[in-house]
């Protein structure tokens, strides 16, 4: 039986329900010591003196003076420092480190520290440092709005959102032994293996020698993508003073606090229209808020501003986005990467513009849809595997969306829609840049899989495996794939973008191909026995038709999308104004599900994910600092608030992908919260901001 498209057992199945899976917090080594971060208690200002008020003996104490490199974390820019030297730019910026055997006594230091407070900026309206610009234009969108039947015009709001990883960020720094030189070990909970490797390099300068090696990983949702570099580069410095290894775990509540969210966005719509529904000009405008740091914020704003325009044809866009600074924690990735923001935005005002047309909705979301041929606000032409039709005629159908919607008028029920997609890899140019490698060994028994690429619940392992079992002609049980260790596994790029199983998987497919020409007929075991072990390792080779200009976004933004069509169907109690989703249909288009029952565990989370996003998870800033930094009052979905679910796996095939497949990780997070948020518009509330609590509900009303 072919593993591709058969919910095969999971290849880290076993020692996640048995309980031998290690993770960060389960491992120890000899002489192993705890470390803590001493963060600032102002959002602005400069540090003035520090104070030790306990007894240092015994103590590793590190300051920005120890750092031998750079102290700044490599990542797009180099502004971040990994310790604070003078300058405090957000509340729970790290200024000190502790290391000490003893939790107790390393908890109970204290360490008193003189500040010179200044004003802090909070407002990112009010912002002038930006961090990143970015103009997208299209045909001639102000001749087009003047000449339009009717300009709509609308302004929405999205908050933060804490990722709220089941297991928050932890890592071990090990002193090791490289070649006669001093070097240092890595064992953590990440999600980028290689991301961490470049920011310990500019932090150590030439040296010591660097591996990282990822441990079982309980989550990350984009939330371990950059931020473990941080964590990481503070276990190093105290491991290397120390000359022992440093474990560092954080409790929820700081791991609430001192790390990234999702971006707030602020995003402007002015729509040009027809009295028969078609969009003529679209003029958008993205405001998201950066944070102290720019951490990954102009690729977040990027992707946002990319799907801003929704999964509809227009021939004049303008799309104008910024990312600012302000003095709060950085934000950075977070599943979906700035498309939940713009795409939320652009459906509320799709229902919006319906509703000022007397048009249904789902007709003007017809009339609009892309198809292939047609060319996005980039000027990208689409190829036969796009499915906006596909998805929406599904979702219409199957929920009896028309007939069920007004037979709700009157009542305290009713039904929203959403229409999105999802660019799946890096942007543009920026899987060529990558260049990522995967490698294929052959053991024994069968072969191993040598990718950077991690596992943190969303299935790699596993699907990686499928592709490779079937591209090879072995059993699924006879492919093994390794712990993720930078100095024994190829560099496949990060664990993001939707990217893992559509482009990682397809350098493996391609390894799998070429292995099985060169075994000619025999199974690895019988190769093995009769002339020994080889390795097969390829470069990932984007579409020849992809082009892009990065200076003027332009041309192909990805090399495919996938699509998703999702119908809300909600309750509104009359008295608290508090929401309870009953059903949410989930049709999604992802080319090919590798394993069914992992791809509809995917949509499953993001769904959850983006009803959360949608009406729960408000993170309350006070002073610059999330001052609800606990799951007793930062409240995430449970499964007592989940409503029943309906998931449809749509199949168009990418050809660029392993076996059709393409992304799928992101793209469900994208529709929920417009689905609830035109569901509730229905009921006479004109929600435009997320979450939509009950205290936002009960002060609106539905006016065009």
């Amino acid at each position: 039986m072919p593993a591709v498209g058969t919910s095969v057992a999971r290849k880290d199945g076993i020692g996640k329900a048995t309980g031998s899976a290690l993770y960060a917090d389960d491992i120890t080594f000899p002489g192993m010591i705890h470390g803590r971060t001493i963060r600032s208690t102002i959002p602005r200002g400069r540090v003035k003196s520090i104070r030790f008020d306990f007894d240092t003996d015994g103590f590793t104490i590190v300051d920005w003076h120890d750092i031998v490199g750079r102290n700044s974390v490599d990542l797009i820019e180099k502004d971040q420092p990994f310790l604070v030297e003078s300058e405090v730019r957000h509340m729970a910026e790290p200024i000190l480190l502790l290391a000490h055997e003893d939790r107790e006594r390393l908890n109970a230091a204290h360490v008193e520290i003189e500040y010179e407070e200044e004003t802090p900026l909070f407002d990112p309206e009010q912002s002038t440092v930006v961090f990143k610009k970015i103009d997208i234009m299209k045909g001639n969108p102000a001749g087009a709005l003047a000449s339009a039947d009717l300009v709509v015009e609308g302004t929405y709001r999205t908050g933060h959102q804490e990722h709220v990883y089941i297991e928050p960020n932890g890592v071990i720094a090990v002193p090791e032994d490289v070649d006669g030189k001093k070097g240092v070990a890595i064992f953590g909970s990440v999600q980028c293996p290689f991301y961490v490797i470049k920011a310990l390099r500019c932090l150590f300068g030439a040296h010591p020698p660097i591996r990282v090696i990822q441990t079982e990983t309980g989550g990350g949702f984009g939330g371990k993508e950059e931020y473990p570099s941080m964590i990481a580069g503070h276990a190093a410095m105290l491991a290397l003073k120390s000359g022992r290894p440093v474990k560092i775990i954080y409790d929820r509540a700081e791991d609430m606090i001192a790390t990234t969210k999702r971006h707030p966005a602020i995003v402007r719509h002015r729509t040009g229209v027809t009295r028969d529904g078609h969009i003529v000009a679209m003029d958008i405008d993205v405001l998201m808020d950066g944070g102290a740091y720019v951490t990954l914020s102009p690729v977040v704003l990027s992707r946002g501003c990319i799907h801003a325009a929704g999964p509809y044809r227009c021939d004049n866009v303008n799309i104008r986005g910024r990312t600012v600074f302000t003095n709060t924690p950085p934000n950075g990735a977070f599943r979906g990467f700035g498309a939940p923001q713009t795409e939320f935005a652009v459906e509320v005002q799709m229902e919006r513009i319906a509703e000022a047309l007397g048009i249904d909705s789902v007709e003007v979301r017809r009339i609009n849809a892309l198809r292939p041929g047609d060319t996005t606000a980039t000027g990208q032409k689409l190829r036969e595997d796009t499915s906006a039709l596909m998805v929406l005629d599904e979702a219409v159908r199957r929920t009896d969306f028309l007939r069920k919607r007004e037979g709700y008028r009157g009542t305290n029920r009713a039904l929203g829609l959403s229409l999105f997609y999802h660019g799946a890899g890096f942007t543009g140019s920026g899987e060529l840049s990558l260049k990522s490698k995967a490698r294929l060994d052959l053991t024994p028994t069968g072969v191993r899989i040598a990718t950077g690429s991690t596992e943190i619940g969303q299935g790699t392992r596993t699907t990686h495996a499928q592709i490779v079992s079937d591209s090879l002609g072995i059993p699924y049980e006879d492919v093994e794939v390794a712990q993720p260790d930078t100095a024994r596994v190829a560099d496949s790029g990060p664990t993001v973008a939707s990217r893992t199983c559509m482009v990682v998987g397809k350098i493996l497919e391609e390894c799998a191909h070429e292995m099985k020409e060169r075994l000619n007929g025999l199974s690895p075991a019988e190769y093995h026995t009769r002339h020994g072990a080889f390795s097969v390792e390829r470069m990932y080779a984007p579409p020849d038709w992809i082009k892009w200009d990065d200076a003027t976004y332009r041309g192909d933004a990805y090399a495919t999308y996938g699509w998703g069509c999702d119908v809300a169907e909600i309750e509104v109690d009359p008295d608290t104004f508090e929401v309870r989703p009953l059903k949410l249909t989930a049709v999604q288009e992802f080319g090919r599900p590798i394993h069914p029952a992992l791809a509809q565990g995917q949509i499953e989370g993001g769904t959850a994910q983006g009803l959360g996003y949608a009406l729960l998870e408000r993170v309350v800033m006070r002073n610059g600092a999330m001052a609800n930094a606990q799951l007793t009052n930062y409240t995430i979905p449970t499964t007592l608030d989940m409503p029943e679910l309906d998931v449809v796996m749509l199949e168009n095939p990418y050809p660029g992908g392993p076996f059709g497949a393409k992304g799928l990780g992101e793209l469900p997070m994208d529709g929920p919260a417009p689905a609830v948020v035109n569901a509730l518009r229905w009921l006479g509330f004109d929600v435009r901001e997320i979450p939509a609590t009950p205290e936002l509900i009960a002060g609106c009303t539905a006016t065009a």
